[in-house]
């Protein structure tokens, strides 16, 4: 088990959504804030290879936590399959190969839920992980992301880089994105409602038709789950991060709909995408390997979340 006041840890993405929380997890269980380093973009393009080297010459970890990833929801997945590939792709390269040339003492990868299979069987077990094709829209970022496993999987046999591999569900929180070009459905339906709300318009169009269904996981229980795998788990195998519930779009929508107090009707547009049919995990993995059980409840999530939203300045021109 690692001792964090012991280690020199760089956090890859440290500043954003899920980052902020890990730095404070990480904090909370002893690692020194002087030891704890996170690179950002301005000084290292992690998607080039000789700014890797260079933060791993400079920063000199003994413990990487790879958050970083380009992403965003199915209308920024459709607009940038590409570039989605090969930033995610080539990020996780370059730093799992340093690590190996660096004698790092461990890795953690946070891989995607977009890496399983379109219809992979609910719950989602990790078992099934390579059993068929990703759903389409995120295909391209959810294979870079699972092509990493493989990756940790041979140096760990080949080189003994002692990798972990994690898939988190879909995050939500205080924080999060509220671009409505990038973000994922719970802050693109916050944000929506809270205007339509304020403006008293007479309905609110989301996309698909509210069938699919999703799990949520709220980021401190993420951060936790992330940071007790980083201190405890040493083994191979892919480990689920989740709440162990799923619900529907649609019913998503009524939630926030109710709690962020807009009056009117919801019209669905099934031109668009639902992307993959049914998202929920098995967890039974984390439990077990590292003994993590999420502990904030959906309502209560979803409550902070909409309050925080509420509570920020509003931009110029209010909610755009």
């Amino acid at each position: 088990m690692l001792d964090f006041s012991k280690e020199r840890i760089v956090l890859t993405g440290g500043a954003g959504f899920l980052g902020r929380w890990v730095q404070k997890e990480l904090l909370g269980r002893g690692a020194k804030r002087e030891n704890l380093l996170v690179p950002l973009i301005d000084d290292y393009d992690l998607t080039k290879e000789a700014d890797v080297e260079r933060m791993y010459r400079c920063l000199n970890p003994t413990v990487v936590i790879h958050l970083a990833a380009e992403v965003g929801g199915i209308g920024a997945n459709r607009q940038n399959p590409g570039r989605f590939f090969f930033a995610n792709m080539a990020m996780g390269l370059h730093l799992i190969e340093h690590a190996r040339l660096n004698n790092l003492k461990k890795f953690v990868q946070v891989g995607t839920i977009c890496a399983y299979p379109k219809f992979t069987p609910v719950p989602f077990r990790e078992e099934n992980l390579w059993n068929g094709y990703p759903e389409e829209t995120n295909a391209p970022y959810g294979i870079a992301k699972k092509a990493l496993l493989v990756m940790l999987q041979a140096y760990r046999a080949q080189y003994g880089l002692q990798g972990i591999y994690l898939l988190p569900v879909n995050l939500y929180g205080p924080g999060d994105n509220f671009d409505l070009h990038t973000s994922h459905v719970i802050p693109a339906l916050i944000r929506k409602f809270c205007r339509a709300a304020e403006d008293d318009l007479p309905e609110v169009t989301v996309w698909g038709t509210g069938a699919a269904s999703r799990e949520f996981l709220y980021v401190e229980d993420a951060a936790r789950g992330v940071v007790a795998a980083a201190q405890a788990y040493e083994g191979e195998e892919p480990v689920n991060l989740g709440a162990g519930f799923e619900i529907t779009i649609a019913d998503l929508a009524e939630k926030i709909k109710e709690q962020t107090g807009f009056r009117g009707k919801i019209i669905w547009d099934p031109t668009k995408p639902d992307g993959q049919p049914r998202r929920c995990l098995d967890t039974s993995r984390a439990k077990d390997y590292f003994g993590f059980v999420a502990q904030v409840g959906f309502d209560r999530g979803l409550k902070d979340t909409i309050q925080w939203w509420k509570s920020r300045e509003k931009p110029a021109g209010g909610l755009t």
